[in-house]
C-alpha cells in the first residue's frame, strides 16, 4: 500500500474554543478520580427507590422458572461465552488497526481498477468509521440472533425486547432520565476532554453529507447495543439470574466505554443499570434507543458547535 498515491484530502478541524469552567478541577487527578464515587453514592438510592419493585418481580419468575427447570442453564452458558467471543473479536477485528490493514488496501486496489463508487482521496477516513459501526450492526446483532436460533428454535427473538407493547407508557420514565442526562452534560459536556473526543468522524464538520453518513451509520451501531445488552442479554440472563442479570450486564456495557472520557465511562455504569431495569420492566428496548440517540447526537453537535465545525456546504466536492 502506498498513500502517497491517494493522499488524503482533509478539512482542517478547526480549533476548540475556550475551555470549560471545570476544566482546571477536572484535569487534577486525585479529583477526578474521586468525583464518581459520591455520584454513584447519591444516586444509587434513588435508583432502588424507583426499581426496587422491579427487581422483586423479576427475581420471583426467575424462582418460578428454577423449580420448574431442571438440569443446566444452558441459555446463560452461551450467552456468555458468546458476549466473550463477540466483544474479542469485535475489539481485534472491527477497529480502526485492522481496517488499514486488511480492507484498505483491498480498496485501493478496487480504486486504481476503476471502480467509481470508492473515493478514498476524499472518504477515506469515513470508511473506516463505517467499517466500526457495521461490525458492531454485525457483532450485536446478526451474530446473536443467527447462534441464538441455531441453539434455541422455539425462542422468539421478538421477546428480546422488540415488541412494541409497553413502551409508551413508560415514556414518562425515560423523559425524567433524559433531564438528569441533560443537566449532567450541561456541566460536563463542554469539558475539553468530551470535546476533543467527539465526534469519532473528525471530518464531521466538512459537509452535511459527511456529517449525516457518520450520524446514520452511529445510530444504527446504538439501536444495536441496546439490542445486544438490554435485549439478548438480559432476555437470554434474567430467566436464572433475575435482577442480577441487570447488574451482571452492566459490566461489559461499562468496559466497552474504556478509551472515552473518564467520566462517561462512570456515567455508564449508572446508564446500564437503569437502563436495563427500565427494559427488563417494559420489556422494551426502544426508548432507550432513544435515549441514546438524543444524548449522542446532543454531543457530537456540542462538540462541533465549539469548534464552529458544523457544516456550511452540502456535499465535499
Amino acid at each position: 500500500m502506498n498513500p502517497s498515491l491517494f493522499p488524503a484530502i482533509e478539512s482542517p478541524v478547526p480549533e476548540l474554543s475556550a475551555a470549560g469552567p471545570f476544566d482546571a478541577l477536572l484535569h487534577y487527578g486525585p479529583i477526578k478520580a474521586l468525583i464518581p464515587v459520591p455520584v454513584i453514592l447519591a444516586v444509587a438510592p434513588l435508583v432502588w427507590w424507583m426499581f426496587r419493585g422491579t427487581w422483586r418481580e423479576i427475581d420471583e419468575e426467575a424462582r418460578e422458572l428454577a423449580q420448574k427447570k431442571e438440569g443446566p442453564d444452558y441459555r446463560s452458558m452461551l450467552c456468555l461465552v458468546l458476549l466473550a467471543v463477540t466483544l474479542t473479536i469485535q475489539d481485534y477485528y472491527g477497529g480502526r488497526s485492522f481496517y488499514q490493514s486488511n480492507l484498505e488496501p483491498l480498496l485501493e486496489t478496487l480504486q486504481t481498477s476503476g471502480v467509481s463508487i470508492i473515493d478514498l482521496n476524499t472518504y477515506r477516513d469515513l470508511y473506516s468509521q463505517l467499517w466500526w459501526a457495521g461490525s458492531r450492526v454485525l457483532g450485536y446483532t446478526i451474530v446473536p440472533i443467527l447462534v441464538w436460533k441455531i441453539a434455541f428454535r422455539e425462542d422468539s427473538i421478538l421477546d428480546m425486547g422488540l415488541r412494541i407493547q409497553g413502551f409508551t407508557a413508560h415514556l414518562w420514565i425515560y423523559g425524567l432520565c433524559l433531564l438528569v442526562v441533560f443537566a449532567a452534560m450541561a456541566l460536563l459536556a463542554n469539558q475539553r476532554d468530551f470535546l476533543e473526543y467527539y465526534p469519532f468522524y473528525k471530518l464531521a464538520h466538512r459537509s452535511w453529507f459527511d456529517l449525516l453518513t457518520w450520524e446514520a451509520a452511529y445510530l444504527l451501531q446504538f439501536f444495536a447495543l441496546e439490542f445486544y445488552f438490554r435485549g439478548f442479554l438480559l432476555s437470554a440472563l434474567r430467566r436464572t439470574m433475575g435482577s442480577t442479570a441487570i447488574f451482571v450486564m452492566a459490566v461489559p456495557y461499562c468496559m466497552i466505554h474504556y478509551g472515552k472520557p473518564y467520566l462517561e465511562a462512570h456515567g455508564a455504569i449508572i446508564a446500564g443499570i437503569v437502563l436495563g431495569a427500565l427494559a427488563t420492566r417494559t420489556r422494551s428496548i426502544y426508548a432507550g434507543f432513544l435515549v441514546h440517540l438524543t444524548v449522542a447526537g446532543r454531543l457530537d453537535y456540542v462538540a462541533l458547535a465549539s469548534r464552529h465545525g458544523i457544516p456550511a456546504r452540502s456535499w465535499r466536492h
